[in-house]
């Protein structure tokens, strides 16, 4: 039996200072600990994950393309390029998995400014307010839609 695809979670810019940056909105656990949270969560599905950040939205655009030939769905936390960026909304368009935009914190109960996601008008769905535990209940969410595409029925 040949493994499952993994799953290709995301982070864009800023991710690698959680733990320290603004606690009070994000968290304390640091980008590490929730990488190892991911990957038990996805280990109880059988999937293994791939897990990266980047500053850099062309990186993250790579990636995209890269998770669009290589995994089964994408969890991506795009940052502050959630509200701004054609190029990721058209990335997570052009691939042929299911995204599904994650956040640390609820971007609409914010600033004006983060109530628009140009990710999440292309993305499957949609899973943020929860703090870490909105990786882990997207990194489910991937897992059972990547299931249901491949006709091996629902459930865990």
């Amino acid at each position: 039996m040949t493994q499952a695809k993994p799953i290709y979670v995301l982070n864009g810019p800023n991710l690698n200072l959680l733990g320290s940056r603004e606690p009070e909105i994000y968290g304390r656990l640091t980008l590490a600990e929730i990488e190892q949270a991911c990957a038990a969560r996805a280990a109880q599905f059988g999937r293994l994950i791939v897990f990266r950040q980047s500053n850099i939205e062309g990186e993250l655009v790579d990636w995209l393309q890269e998770a669009g030939e290589r995994a089964c769905a994408v969890v991506l936390n795009a940052g502050g390029y959630t509200h701004t960026s054609v190029a990721l909304h058209d990335a997570v368009k052009a691939i042929g998995v299911p995204v599904i935009e994650t956040h640390l914190s609820n971007p609409v109960a914010r600033e004006d400014f983060r109530h628009v996601s140009l990710i999440g008008k292309a993305a499957k769905g949609v899973v943020a307010g929860f703090g870490a535990t909105s990786y882990l209940l997207a990194i489910e969410a991937a897992h059972l839609i990547a299931r249901e595409s491949a006709g091996e029925g629902q459930g865990a």
